[in-house]
């Protein structure tokens, strides 16, 4: 049994300090420090105050706990903790030839999908990427070109969507835009290989991407990419007004 003694600091011995927090204390490895302010003055919504915040983990994105009071419809209020994780913001955009009834889209390994249950790992997506310091349309450009090889000219905005919004702060902004069949070779390699992407380009028709959705093409942000081009974009049809 431990003696109250040996539960006593001894004389003139300090107290160890805890090491310091890289990211909170000392910057972490993209020289970040302040990270566990993030979200604590908050007040567009009088029914949440924030308590806490800490950073669990700090490498290239972070995962932070927020403790926060929240008033129920009722008037009570709860003692809540959500954990977030902080990628930034990113953009996608869906590549697409009206004449030929085409889309250009890439396919790539995915570890997180590899590891539930996705039986190879390899995705089939339009062309996405992270903002980093970008704005949005000059972010998918970049992206477009390094994914698939085409220069982006004339873009335009879809709307914008938080992908998964219990746990990930990201909001993807998402884009659409022309490209000629034939302007890229359907499986070229593509992609950063300093950053081990491997990104094959893939050039479906319409219809037959549609039709692989729920099967070969379970990627949300590319499934509401052909939807939305399927109903409300370039392929939707168009019924002529009606004569009297």
């Amino acid at each position: 049994m431990t003696s109250e003694n040996e539960r006593m600091p001894r004389a003139g011995v300090a107290a160890e300090s805890p090491a310091p927090q890289p990211g909170v204390d000392v910057p972490d490895r993209r020289g970040r420090t302040g990270l566990d302010r993030v979200g604590r003055d908050l007040d567009r919504n009088p029914r949440v105050r924030v308590r806490d915040v800490r950073v669990l983990t700090s490498n290239w994105y972070v995962t932070r706990a927020t403790t926060f009071d929240f008033q129920h419809a009722d008037g009570s209020w709860t003692l809540e903790e959500r954990e977030t994780y902080d990628r930034g913001d990113g953009a996608t955009i869906l590549l697409y030839d009206r004449e030929a009834r085409t889309v250009l889209l890439t396919r790539q390994f995915r570890f997180p999908v590899y590891v539930n249950e996705h039986p190879d790992g390899m995705l089939i997506e339009t062309a996405a990427g992270l903002l980093d310091d970008d704005d949005p349309e000059t972010a998918i450009r970049r992206e477009a070109e390094e994914e698939t090889g085409h220069v982006v000219g004339e873009v335009q905005h879809v709307f914008d969507v938080y992908m998964s919004p219990g746990s990930v702060t990201e909001r993807l902004h998402f884009f659409a835009a022309p490209y000629v069949r034939g302007s890229v070779a359907p499986g070229s390699r593509r992609g950063l290989a300093d950053e081990g992407e491997d990104i094959e380009v893939l050039e479906l028709d319409l219809d037959d991407a549609l039709d692989r959705i729920g099967a070969d093409i379970v990627d949300a942000k590319t499934i509401m990419l052909l939807q939305w081009a399927a109903l409300r974009g370039p392929f939707r049809v168009r019924t002529p007004p009606a004569t009297a």
